[in-house]
Formats: C-alpha cells, structure tokens, sequence
C-alpha cells in the first residue's frame, strides 16, 4: 500500500488513562475518524498497571490505522509532597512502559517550586529532568514539556515552568539533552498575547508533540477592562472555534520537517463541554484534516 503523506501529521484526541476503563472510551471513539491517541494520566498513576492497560489499548485499537502518539502526566514533580512523590514515579514508570503503548514520547508539565518566582526552580528542574531525560534516552524515549501556565506566571506559579519561551531557554541551557522538547498549542501563547506564528520557525526543532487547542482573545474586552480586570479577556476554544489559522500552524510545521500529531485537547472550551464536548471534538478533528489538506488522498502517478 503507498503511504499517504497526510498522515505524517496525523489528527487525534486525549484520552484520560485515570478512567475506570480507558480502552472502552478508545473503542467508543475510534469510528468518529481520530486518528492518533494520547493517554494521559492526571498526576499519579492511581494504581494503574501500565503492561495491562496497554494490552487494552492496543486490542481496542485492533486493526485500525491509529497509532498511541504520545503518553502524558500532568502533575508537579519538583515539589516533595505525598502525591509530588507520585508524580515523579509516574514519569519513571511511564517511561520506562512506553514501548508497551506502541509510543516513544511522554508528555507533561515540568513542575515548579510553588509560589516563587521561576528562575527558583531552575535547579530543581535540572536536578529532576537530568537523570529523567537519560533514563529516557537510555530507552529511546522523548520529553515533551507542555507550554500551559496552569494559571501561574514568571513571578509566582503551582505547576510548571515551561509556558514561556524566556523559561524554554533557560530549562534547555539547564537541560541541553536532545530529548528533550515542547508540547505545543496555540492556545497558551494566545494566553499571553504571544503571536503563535513565528514562535514555530524558532522552536520547531524542540516541537516535539502539538496539543489541538486554541484560544479567543477577546480585544473589546481587553480595551475596556484591560487584562486584569473583572471579566476574562481570552477564552479556551476548540480547534475551529479560536483565532489561529490552523492550515497556517501545519504548513508551518510541514516546512520545518514536522512529523507527529496533533491531538485534540477538550474540556476547556467554554460552548462545546458537557454534553456537547465529543459534538465540538468531532468538528475539530474535521476542521484540522481539512486545513491539513483535506481527508482524500490520491498517490501521484508519476
């Protein structure tokens, strides 16, 4: 079968491994056209077993032409509380587990010193992600660092340091390992006014993975009340309901040699949640596969 170049960026969804049974939701899902996953795990592990999960997993994708893109964990593994511990331990184990899943890249926040300002972690994170990114690279595996603020900022934070592009710069001079990367979305740099665009050309080398989440900012808002004021000045949005030209985000990823996906991150956008949360996924995965190049693919025949 020739293979169809489309599919270098393939367009997918989270999937919440804390679940009671994940692969039911997988199996429930894979008819709507995703066609990657992302499991993900919210701080610990909950006493998941990764080998039978993952068995799971893969039967419920069966033969369908869906790859597991990544795994995530999104916890604070600086800090030294009881479940900071857990985090930690889940970034080992999943590590270590990844091949089980068909996947070569975990995914999920840095960590950060609670309430001081960024530049504190910095030893913290070296002395944290040193020894991970080698015990990944040891296993072939990759480190994706989610670009969300998690509501922090450069003075105070809970849960990550790697939402700013002044803070990649110095965690890769702390951390300089190839393996290590970002996640990337739209959304989080739209948070801050960044423009997305060229932030691309400078960081594709370290886009790793890239979140299907986008944002609205919402600029008659910020002309009245400023940005921090009563009323929120940007919204979370589902791709195909936020600002960003999302066939500009791809041609821009194509150029730079991208080659992953682009998995849907739900539950945020403030329209398409509850009862319509898979109603607005459905129309993200459609919305992205058309400004990837459309679904229909026909081998040249030259």
């Amino acid at each position: 079968m020739t293979p169809n170049p489309l599919l270098d960026i393939r367009i997918g969804t989270m999937v919440r491994a804390n679940l009671d049974d994940p692969a039911a939701y997988v199996k429930q899902i894979l008819p709507l056209g995703f066609e990657s996953i992302q499991p993900f795990f919210w701080q610990t592990l909950g006493g998941k077993d990764l080998a039978l999960l993952a068995g799971q997993i893969r039967e419920a994708i069966g033969d369908a032409d869906v790859t597991v893109s990544s795994l995530g964990v999104f916890g604070n593994p600086l800090e030294d509380g009881e479940v900071d511990r857990g985090v930690l331990k889940a970034w080992e184990t999943v590590i270590d587990n990844a091949h089980l899943f068909g996947t070569s890249m975990v995914s999920g926040f840095t960590g950060r010193l609670r309430g001081k300002p960024l530049p504190d972690s910095l030893p913290r994170s070296k002395k944290v992600w040193g020894p991970l990114a080698k015990r990944a690279a040891d296993k072939g595996v990759r480190i994706a660092f989610e670009n969300c603020a998690m509501d922090g900022n450069w003075a105070a934070g809970d849960w990550n340091i790697a939402h700013n592009p002044d803070a990649w710069e110095l965690i890769f001079n702390e951390v300089p390992d190839d393996n290590l990367g970002l996640e990337w979305e739209p959304c989080h740099q739209l948070v801050y006014l960044i423009d997305p665009m060229p932030q691309i050309r400078k960081w594709a080398p370290r886009i790793f993975h890239v979140h299907g989440k986008d944002a609205t900012v919402r600029w008659d808002v910020i002309r009245e009340h400023g940005v921090f004021g009563r009323l929120p000045f940007v919204q979370m949005r589902t791709p195909g309901f936020g600002d960003s030209d999302w066939t500009r985000v791809i041609s821009e990823l194509r150029l730079a040699g991208y080659k992953g996906a682009i998995d849907i991150e739900g539950w945020h956008d403030p329209v398409y949640r509850g009862d319509l949360e898979i109603t607005g996924q459905v129309r993200a995965l459609e919305y992205l596969k058309q400004c990837r190049g459309g679904a229909t693919y026909l081998p040249n025949p030259m």
